[in-house]
């Protein structure tokens, strides 16, 4: 059984930053992609950041490349997100998830384990 545990939203001013972080259960990050997700109100789940086969050049969504960057510790089973320069419009849900299937994520938004989720606002 997959668990996904993030800590480290919360409320922030616009140009501040927060780093996430997603605990995972043992052996997640050598049998699945994983990768965060973020959902703010009235909106659909987005993929945001994830690690494709080459860790060395993870995936970033548009809105967020140059602000925000994805990380792991295999030691400790964790999983980061570095959020420099965030906007109001950064304010959602953040999710932590793993998949088999790497297409998954990128096609679907879909995956197979997800967190609990952790609330990022940043106000104006």
């Amino acid at each position: 059984q997959v668990q996904l545990v993030e800590s480290g939203g919360g409320l922030v001013q616009a140009g501040g930053s927060l780093r996430l972080s997603c605990a995972a259960s043992e052996r997640t990050f050598s049998t699945y992609y994983i990768g965060w997700f973020r959902q703010a109100p009235g909106k659909e789940r987005e993929l945001i950041a994830a690690f494709s086969r080459s860790v060395s050049r993870p995936y970033y969504t548009e809105s967020v490349k140059g602000r925000f960057t994805i990380s792991r510790d295999n030691t400790k089973n964790t999983m980061y997100l570095q959020m420099n320069n965030l906007k109001p419009e950064d304010t959602a849900v953040y999710y932590c998830a793993a998949t088999y299937y790497y297409s998954d994520f990128v096609n679907r938004g879909y995956a197979d384990y997800w967190g609990q989720g952790t609330q990022v606002t940043v106000s104006s």
